[in-house]
């Protein structure tokens, strides 16, 4: 293992060698954590860029006491589980040195001692000058290492706990997935598992329950945690959720509710994207995080959609009868109230007239079923609800004059003499105070008052209002940022429908300014690290987020030879330009060279291939004619044919199906899509994926009128060009799309561009660097045959015997890392950032 010195801080890397490209990552992190600042940083994928930056974070906090906790956000559960593990490899790798120099210190004193005792003065001399420099030698001799062997997960009691320093790390996820109630756990869906989880914790079935022992359920893990109190601490250990779900089992503990509470107690943190910039989520999870948090987004190459989405609201007319609907089974609800109990309804009003914060609504009990706003927390009213909408049955009155305003647009949209409108915020606010006679404070808070409202009835099935609640959230929203600079945008669409024939009209409030969202997290931490394979170009990503980054740069691929072929194919075997623009992709040449690029490709590498498509519904278009023209047959002559599908479950299946088709050695095609499931997450490495061919530019459908409001929103206020986003986004996802094939070093594969735009300089310029540094002249503007001679003659390159020594070229042993970066000459206890073990070289 590697445990060196790298600008004053020691680091500890639990793997006998590095890349020079991590070690200049962990320097760009280092650099961004001593500022204070936050970075932006690419690295190539397949590189260590996980193990990369939570080696250099934990031994950051290891030398640094006083930094925060680390708060690592991924996109998906194996990704998280993916995390834990590498975590407990780092930190079980320090607690073993710290051991070991702690028994060498011993040891020396010791010895030391024995020598004093023996009055041999000179003897000690000889001792501390020849004995000394080889134990500092052996300290960094690192012992062999299972590799093949899974870490340890769970409770560490041994010695000083996880990492030598008693670390606790925990990841949180839904209850769906940390749930260990047998009942619970049968529930098919999310929606239902919640519900059901509610039902059997909220305050006021327990309180029911404790007057009235067995009248109704209650889950007996969240009763053993709610009667053990203050003694629910978690031990010292790296827990990944399957670990969580053992623990909680053998202490009887509610392992969703336990780890809710220890989140202020923990030293690392890794959970989902939501939890930071979904602020109806953040505002129950991160609220209490220190400004001393270093954030972590890995994978953040879309971080900018997913900014936007959390603060979007669709609403459609399906949704809006759903809406009147819950507005009278509240009503009902609130008549039942008011004669069996007015006394909770008017506890209610009081409380709302003492205000927000006086009754509690901004901070409720983690375990009520309260609803929390989109409403970013700077934005949040903490006065007094107006008086119209604090009796629940004018509040209920209100609501139905919303939901009828909106139903009206809608019908207006979709009449004769509709069609698509947009409107700013305050232009659709107008309309609707002069059409219901309501005034814009009241809407501000209406899902504020709506969660009062389900709280008050004791509504546990929160689902069956989720219609009402976007109505709710709808409201506020528009009435919040109706003010200055729009930052929405009100598309009203007659057909919102992707179902050929359906009409569907929608009403979007749609955020166009995705720093909205996460300028609040830039504002409270002081160091927010944003990293991914997939950045380029890097310079958009401040001007989009609106920050200014300490760090900020794009790392090439170190290696011992080229194990990246990208390839750009722009004509067919007869000559014919291939290309998916609209007015190109149904002509039939076009459509034929695909088909006979891809089954010559097929044809001459081995094992799997991912095809990845710009839409479903080109995907959809192209294998029908592929199929009329017998090419679909010609295919499975060589490799079996598999196809991603909108259904995640028919989806799993087909990929396993292909992984078990490529094992066998019979050798598979994956038909996909650019911006779907298989294009996130999920990695070909080795024979699962020897090529990727990406089948045109994934540009977003240019007709949106959602997105034509987004980019005039950028053209206006920040400055980028409509040209430029749009090329910067289809760019990074062709990159997230061919990057799934490469995964280490040994690894290898090509990259097949398959349209005749990749050979415009505009346009491949924007692939990351370390794409572009495999990719020169020869490469480009290929024909199909010339393509098929570049990928035998790389096949047959590949599979040559790994040269051993020009692979260990690119590694660094600790002595080369430690030359990069000369060990400061004074003691390290008087430089900031400096590790115990480095003073111990120094005195040496």
């Amino acid at each position: 293992m590697v445990r060196f010195n790298l600008d004053g801080l020691e680091v500890f890397f639990p793997y006998p060698r590095i890349y020079l490209e991590q070690h200049q990552y962990m320097r760009s992190l280092k650099q961004a954590l001593d500022a204070g600042g936050h970075c932006l940083l690419e690295m190539p994928t397949g590189t260590g860029k996980t193990v990369s930056l939570l080696s250099l974070i934990t031994s950051y906090q290891y030398a640094n006491p006083s930094a925060g906790k680390l708060v690592y956000c991924t996109r998906t559960v194996p990704e998280m589980n993916s995390v834990m593990e590498e975590l407990a490899t780092v930190l079980a790798y320090r607690s073993e040195e710290l051991q070991k120099q702690e028994m060498e210190n011993t040891q020396q004193s010791a010895d030391i001692e024995d020598m004093g005792a023996n009055g041999g003065q000179q003897a000690a001399g000889k001792e501390s000058s020849g004995s000394c420099p080889q134990r500092k030698k052996a300290r960094r001799v690192y012992s062999a290492k299972n590799k093949s062997k899974k870490p340890a997960m769970g409770p560490i009691i041994d010695g000083r706990g996880a990492g030598g320093s008693g670390i606790l790390a925990l990841c949180l996820s839904s209850r769906r997935n940390m749930c260990v109630h047998e009942r619970v756990m049968a529930e098919s869906d999310r929606e239902a598992v919640d519900s059901a989880c509610r039902d059997m914790t909220s305050t006021w079935v327990l309180d029911a329950a404790q007057k009235n022992p067995g009248s109704v359920e209650t889950c007996s893990y969240y009763d053993n945690f709610q009667a053990a109190g203050e003694s629910t601490t978690m031990p010292s250990g790296v827990y990944d959720l399957e670990e969580l779900q053992k623990w909680g089992k053998q202490r009887g503990w509610c392992p969703y509710y336990l780890t809710r509470q220890a989140i202020n107690h923990a030293n690392i943190l890794v959970y989902n994207y939501q939890y930071m910039l979904d602020p109806k989520v953040a505002k129950m999870v991160s609220k209490e995080l220190e400004s001393e948090t270093i954030l972590v987004f890995d994978e953040a190459h879309n971080i900018d959609s997913v900014c936007i989405e959390a603060l979007s609201v669709t609403i459609n007319d399906r949704g809006l009868e759903q809406a009147t609907r819950s507005l009278g089974r509240l009503s009902s609800e609130v008549s039942r109230l008011k004669a069996s109990d007015s006394q909770r309804l008017q506890q209610e009003y009081q409380n709302l007239v003492n205000g927000l914060i006086d009754q509690g609504l901004l901070d409720a009990p983690a375990n009520d079923s309260a609803l929390a706003s989109n409403v970013l927390n700077p934005d949040v009213l903490s006065e007094a609800v107006p008086g119209n909408i604090r009796r629940a049955e004018h509040f209920i009155g209100f609501m139905k004059k919303v939901v009828e305003h909106l139903k009206a647009r809608l019908r207006s949209v979709a009449g004769p003499n509709g069609g698509v409108r947009s409107e700013t915020p305050l232009a659709f606010l107008h309309r609707m105070t002069n059409g219901t006679s309501l005034e814009a404070k009241p809407l501000r808070f209406a899902y504020s008052r709506l969660s009062s409202l389900l709280r008050t009835l004791q509504v546990s099935n929160l689902d069956d209002f989720n219609a009402l609640t976007d109505v709710a959230d709808f409201a506020s929203l528009l009435a919040t940022y109706s003010e200055g600079i729009a930052k929405f945008a009100i598309v009203m669409e007659p057909n919102g429908s992707n179902i050929p024939g359906a009409t569907d009209p929608v009403i979007q409030l749609a955020c166009l300014d995705s720093s909205l969202a996460i300028a609040p997290l830039f504002k409270r931490f002081g160091s927010v690290i944003i990293t991914s394979g997939t950045l380029s170009p890097i310079d958009l990503y401040p001007k989009l987020l609106q920050f200014e980054p300490c760090v900020s740069e794009s790392l090439s691929m170190s290696t011992f030879r080229p194990c990246i072929r990208p390839l750009v194919i722009t004509r067919g075997s007869d000559q014919l330009n291939v290309s998916t623009r609209y007015e190109d992709r149904g002509d039939m040449g076009v459509i034929r060279n695909y088909g006979a690029m891809l089954v010559e490709l097929c044809s001459s590498i081995p094992d799997g291939i991912v095809a990845f498509f710009t839409s479903y519904s080109y995907m959809e278009s192209l294998i029908s004619e592929w199929d009329a023209l017998g090419i679909l047959r010609e295919l499975t002559k060589s490799k079996l044919v598999f196809i991603e599908t909108k259904d995640v479950v028919e989806t799993t299946l087909a990929l396993d199906n292909y992984r078990r088709a490529c094992d066998c050695g019979r050798g598979a095609v994956f038909l996909s899509v650019a911006r779907g499931k298989v294009s996130e997450g999920i990695n070909f490495d080795r024979h699962y994926g020897r090529a990727v061919i990406m089948f045109g530019v994934p540009f977003q459908y240019t007709l949106s009128h959602v997105l034509r409001a987004r980019l005039e929103y950028l053209q206006t206020h920040y400055q980028i060009r409509e040209q430029d986003f749009l090329n910067f986004d289809a760019l990074r996802q062709a990159s997230q799309c061919v990057g799934r094939v490469i995964r280490s070093k040994t690894d290898y594969g090509l990259m097949i561009f398959a349209d005749s735009r990749y050979n415009r300089y505009d346009k491949r310029s924007k692939l990351p660097k370390w794409i572009l540094q495999f990719m020169n002249d020869a490469y480009l503007n290929l024909s199909t045959d010339m393509a098929i001679g570049h990928v035998k003659h790389f096949l047959r390159l590949m599979g040559q015997p790994i040269d051993q020594e020009a692979l260990q070229s690119v590694l660094l042993t600790m002595e080369e890392a430690e030359k990069l970066n000369p060990a400061p000459t004074q003691p390290a206890s008087s430089a900031p950032g400096e590790g115990g073990a480095m003073a111990v070289d120094s005195a040496a």
